[in-house]
């Protein structure tokens, strides 16, 4: 199994932090940007190799690709999403379907949090696909990617547009993909981008599930985490990294 980090997001709710540098780079405290943390959790949870994907920005990447191996003990591929300014996030994840067959364990590269999630997402393996969820459902908002579960607590909607009073919790940005669902993911993905380019990779899971496939859900428990989305998250990012 391999680690895998989504980072080719612009972040303009952050500017001018990201005028130039992806948002996955921000500082979240002295010495380790949002990316450090990502790399250092999977190194943790004993993955040596890990997948970026880059977009805006990805030369900034390329830069501090030595320092993280070095850092961290891993080696780092670099897959760019030459259509990361324009498109969304589905094809991003696609761009990288090649890696799904050795089994990926798969970060948003925005998410700050501890390593008990990547933790847990391993100690909940079973289905073909498994995503971490915050099960606390008083945190939920409209801008939260709500999950909706079966009677056996599998997804069975992801949506930011699922009704309140359906959700059972919110998917934080990780996900355990095993090498038997490569070829079913990767197809789903191609399908959802190829239907509208602005879609998320969540509507690939979607697609997956419509397909007849089974994600199963590990709830995280009482933790805190933080997706930096616009200038308060990143203060909050900062204030739980040392912590982390």
């Amino acid at each position: 199994m391999i680690g895998m980090v989504l980072a080719a997001g612009a972040g303009r709710r952050l500017q001018p932090l990201t005028d130039d540098l992806p948002k996955t780079l921000l500082q979240i405290d002295d010495d380790r940007s949002i990316l450090d943390l990502a790399v250092a959790n999977l190194k943790q949870v004993g993955l040596d190799e890990v997948v970026v994907v880059t977009g805006f920005a990805a030369a900034r990447v390329d830069e501090r690709k030595p320092e993280l191996e070095r850092r961290y003990g891993v080696k780092i591929e670099l897959v760019e999403n030459p259509k990361a300014e324009i498109w969304n996030n589905a094809y991003s994840l696609w761009c990288a379907r090649h890696a799904f067959g050795d089994g990926v364990l798969l970060v948003n590269g925005d998410t700050v949090h501890p390593v008990s999630v990547e933790e847990r997402l391993l100690a909940s393996r079973g289905q073909d696909i498994v995503i971490a969820i915050d099960d606390d459902e008083s945190r939920l908002n409209e801008e939260s990617m709500k999950v909706g579960l079966s009677e056996e607590g599998f997804m069975r909607r992801i949506t930011k547009q699922l009704p309140m009073e359906e959700a059972r919790g919110e998917y934080i940005g990780l996900t355990l993909i095993e090498p038997a669902a490569a070829d079913a993911l990767a197809d789903a993905l191609e399908a959802t981008w190829k239907r509208d380019p602005q879609l998320y990779y969540e509507d690939g899971f979607q697609e997956f599930v419509n397909r007849g496939g089974v994600v199963g859900t590990a709830p995280i428990g009482a933790v805190d985490w933080v997706e930096v989305d616009d200038h308060d998250d990143l203060g909050r990012a900062r204030e739980l990294a040392c912590l982390y």
